[in-house]
């Protein structure tokens, strides 16, 4: 019996001791680094399968945990809103199908908000799509712009204004976009360590979102590996790269590509096809490298242990840019002066083709939808969709303190709504009924804390989507989908089909229908379209 009693006890204190440090000292709370990337696609770092340098965020999953099964909104604004205030967007003012909507602040707080509230020092870089300021949403420190309009990785443009907490910013002579966004996360990360209280850091990119910008050094080490091997060869390098890795069921198979997408060998202008992907390439890495500047402060610091980092993309790879040379594009056209965009009032060279390749500043390409089925591999859609490849994204945990199963990966489902009660969870903090004279909304979310300690977790019983293109609703292992207008309800098994070729929906109609009676009662409840 005392035996029993002693084993018992040993086993209080092993997930005593796994639990975040939140009842002792402020100080000794954990802090909190929080990195999106926009428009990344599912398998685009090296620890998903993809062939683009990406040590930094290899060595998060090296060190700590990835999840193959955690999921966004499929679109930008949307996606940022439910990971700032743990409710589906739809509650907080966002039809859905948006990039760019106002949130309803009378129904919800953020995560910054409430963790300003309770001590924490709390800083964002990087994109912010509200029309108010994060100085007013709980942001002691920011830098970025307030995205309103299409973006410029080299220039100031109309609608987008740049501000340092809340002054106007001026750009500098020699400006790119993310390293400004690496410098000023660096800046504030590294007035945070110097400070006795914990900190929370949201690094909100912009990259690898078109237009393809970068500078011709960055380009360069790229272009070679995408014109010796095509989009067909490096989607079944990653494919089989992903099955080596465990990120994916070795029963799947690959999702089949897109009608619309030539042969890689058929293709006439391969140069050109290639040096959008080397651009495209060349801004994923600069992700990677701001990375490791805050991994490499913290650690000088003394605070890797004691720092939760977590790093995902807002939606799927984007399928914007013809598959074709263009004359035109993104509302610039070959008639027009092309000079009401940027506010020096510079041109932009509309198109892009072998005569206008991508990356320079007065160019505005993406990468299209052959490149984007490749950075999505081996999952199905891409962005605006509501199939695998507009709503799941990578997640990669890294908290030596708590994550011991390092390089482990978790197939346990997950959705953003989930990061603000997360946050909380690891802070000690509880989510409140009121807050500064609001009422927010019970929190959708559930925190991911079991998971990150090896258990599992009571997840979602239902999640549920209305993106720009479909509805959807996941249940256990069963997904049924639908296009947003209206239609029949298609039904996959994502267990043994996570590609999504197989529609069960005949074979199955009882389990179709009782997915779509919750679809429609997800829908009433949380007001979507």
């Amino acid at each position: 019996m005392e035996r029993l009693l002693f084993m018992a006890y040993a086993s209080c204190l092993v997930l005593i001791a796994g639990l975040p440090a939140a009842a002792d000292s402020l100080a000794q709370r954990p802090n909190v680094i929080l990195v999106m990337a926009d428009d990344l696609g599912w398998s685009d770092i090296g620890c998903y399968g993809g062939e683009i340098p990406t040590a930094h965020i290899d060595s998060l999953a090296r060190d700590g945990l990835r999840f193959t099964q955690f999921y966004n909104n499929a679109i930008c604004g949307p996606t940022r809103a439910s990971l700032l205030t743990g409710l589906y967007c739809q509650q907080v003012g966002h039809r859905g199908d948006r990039w760019n909507e106002p949130k309803d602040f009378g129904k919800c707080v953020t995560v910054a908000e409430l963790l300003q509230a309770a001590g924490y020092r709390t800083m964002m870089v990087g994109k912010w799509q509200g029309r108010d300021l994060p100085a007013d949403r709980g942001f002691d420190r920011f830098f970025g712009p307030m995205c309103q309009a299409k973006i410029s990785y080299f220039h100031e443009v109309e609608q987008n204004p740049f501000r340092l907490d809340r002054e106007p910013w001026e750009l500098p002579q020699e400006f790119y976009l993310t390293d400004a966004i690496n410098e000023f996360a660096v800046q504030f990360l590294e007035e945070a360590v110097d400070r006795e209280q914990p900190f929370f850091l949201y690094v909100s990119h912009i990259a690898p979102h078109w237009p393809l910008h970068a500078r011709e050094a960055a380009i360069a080490p790229h272009r070679q590996r995408y014109r010796e091997h095509g989009w067909d060869q490096w989607r079944w390098r990653r494919f089989h790269k992903q099955r080596e890795l465990g990120v994916i069921s070795g029963s799947w198979e690959l999702s089949p590509r897109p009608a619309s997408i030539l042969d890689w060998a058929a293709d006439s202008h391969q140069d050109w096809q290639a040096e959008r992907m080397a651009v495209y390439a060349a801004q994923v890495a600069a992700i990677d490298r701001g990375v490791g500047e805050l991994l490499e402060i913290v650690r000088k610091a003394g605070e890797a242990d004691n720092t939760l980092v977590m790093f995902l993309s807002d939606n799927g790879a984007a399928p914007d840019g013809e598959l074709a040379p263009t004359p035109g594009g993104f509302g610039f056209t070959p008639n027009a002066k092309n000079a009401h965009w940027r506010k020096d009032g510079v041109p932009i060279r509309p198109g892009s083709g072998p005569d206008n390749l991508p990356g320079p500043h007065d160019t505005f390409a993406a990468y299209g939808l052959a490149w984007a089925n490749v950075s999505n591999t081996p999952l199905r859609g891409t962005k605006l969709t509501g199939y695998e490849g507009g709503i799941r994204t990578p997640l990669i945990v890294r908290w030596p303190a708590v994550v011991r199963q390092h390089g482990g990966l978790t197939d346990q489902v997950g959705h953003v709504i989930d990061i603000m009660a997360t946050c909380l969870e690891v802070a000690g903090e509880p989510y409140p009924a009121e807050f500064d004279g609001r009422k927010p909304l019970p929190m959708e979310g559930k925190s991911l804390l079991p998971i990150f300690q090896d258990r599992q977790r009571p997840g979602h019983d239902v999640l549920c989507w209305s993106v720009p293109q479909h509805h959807a609703i996941r249940m256990g292992r069963w997904k049924a989908i639908r296009p947003s207008g209206g239609g029949a309800w298609q039904l996959y098994d994502l267990e043994a089909d996570g590609t999504e070729t197989v529609d069960l929906a005949a074979r199955h109609p009882e389990r179709t229908e009782e997915l779509a009676v919750r679809f429609e009662k997800w829908r009433e409840r949380v007001g979507a379209k």
